[in-house]
């Protein structure tokens, strides 16, 4: 997942990212408002933590651009500011939750997971594809309780796509999510990954699809067997 972090104090924004990233998150920090406001900016990011006490241009006048703008992902308010008047307002101005600080990153990272589960219609911290399980919460895959090892990149698409099970996830989507981790990351770079995990996941039931023009689609088979390249183009 793709976390937006908004944030002028040095440290709590080194911290915060951080705790985030141990998540297997990838997380990209700004620390003015106005950088907040780059057009198409917010469009990439499935969840995004904001100050309210920021330089340039305050929290909350970013929130009230950012949905009036359209953007539909959850927004975790942080304030140092624990007035009743001042968690309506922002909750009035589209945030999805609200954290005063000093606080504990343990229960930023509960609540941005909760945020998370809520805008995909989820309760649950599992995903559970045929004999796949993924633990979320502690970012563990497994086959019929026996690890899965996978790399942060390799957990994160497999994340990605089950998620998605039986719908196509574009190259696109899949660059947008992973490419925080290197600045050249690419459409090859994405064949790249799903033909190393069409081979690992293979084996274990599941069926990573080509969607010649679209994307991939991860589908579970009736049967596990050895992986079997499909589609019309490349991994």
């Amino acid at each position: 997942m793709r976390v937006l972090l908004v944030e002028d104090d040095v440290a709590l924004s080194l911290g915060v990212t951080r705790a985030l990233e141990r998540e297997g998150w990838q997380v990209d920090g700004l620390a003015d408002g106005r950088q907040a406001m780059a057009p198409g900016l917010i469009n990439l990011y499935e969840l995004a933590v904001l100050d309210l006490g920021l330089p340039g241009m305050d929290g909350m006048t970013v929130l009230r651009a950012w949905r009036a703008a359209g953007a539909k992902l959850p927004v975790l308010l942080l304030t140092a500011r624990d007035e009743l008047s001042d968690r309506v307002a922002g909750l009035n101005a589209g945030a999805d939750d609200y954290l005063v600080k000093p606080f504990d990153l343990p229960e930023l990272v509960a609540r941005l997971r909760a945020l998370k589960r809520r805008s995909e219609g989820r309760v649950s911290e599992t995903l559970v594809v045929g004999e796949l399980t993924m633990d979320l919460s502690h970012r563990e895959l497994s086959h019929r309780a026996d690890p899965v090892y996978l790399s942060p990149r390799e957990f994160a698409l497999t994340e990605m796509l089950m998620q998605r099970v039986g719908r196509v996830v574009s190259k696109d989507a899949i660059v947008a999510r992973l490419s925080s981790w290197e600045a050249d990351f690419s459409e090859n770079s994405v064949e790249v990954y799903v033909h190393r995990l069409r081979k690992r996941l293979g084996e274990l039931g599941v069926t990573i699809r080509t969607v010649r023009g679209f994307g991939y689609v991860l589908e579970c088979n009736a049967q596990p067997g050895p992986a079997t390249e499909t589609g019309n183009e490349s991994d």
